[in-house]
């Protein structure tokens, strides 16, 4: 699980860093006009919550800071990708996940490596949207495992074996 998610957060790294200078931060049509760097922020955010509430075993996601420079400076995503890396190796720990569910404070029980698992499968969805947007604005041709979940590839594999 911690190779998995460390595994995924390098092949987004390595992605961001094959852009377009004009291409990180510029609306996406068939994004609903967001950005690449937008959706990049969206990731690390969630995992920053993630991390952040280990410590007090509350993780808010909906309390993100929604730190727009991370969503402007591909350097600097890059760089907080590389912290995160670096932080995920923790020991297994309950946790309590608060959410704002029609304005009342909803929370649940949840463990790390649980939530752990939520943010990696969070992670895959967004960088197929993210290749959904470097197909429409770069000519960067990107594996077709980018953005698929590791049990979608199994499947795949499983499926061209029976055939």
């Amino acid at each position: 699980m911690f190779a998995s998610s460390i595994q995924i957060l390098e092949q987004l790294k390595q992605v961001l860093l094959q852009l377009p200078k004009d291409c990180y931060d510029r609306p996406c049509n068939l994004l609903s006009h967001a950005s690449i760097g937008q959706h990049t922020r969206h990731i690390i955010e969630f995992y920053q919550c993630l991390l952040a509430g280990y410590e007090t075993a509350a993780v808010f996601y909906d309390r993100r800071k929604r730190d727009q420079r991370i969503e402007l400076d591909v350097h600097f995503a890059i760089d907080r990708l590389l912290r995160i890396q670096n932080a995920l190796e923790r020991p297994q720990r309950r946790l309590l996940i608060y959410y704002e569910l029609n304005g009342r404070l909803t929370k649940l029980k949840s463990n790390y490596h649980r939530e752990l698992m939520y943010n990696l499968e969070h992670t895959i969805h967004h960088l197929a949207l993210i290749k959904i947007g470097i197909e429409q604005l770069t000519d960067i041709v990107l594996p077709d495992s980018f953005g698929v979940a590791p049990s979608t590839l199994q499947y795949r594999t499983q499926d061209q074996n029976v055939q």
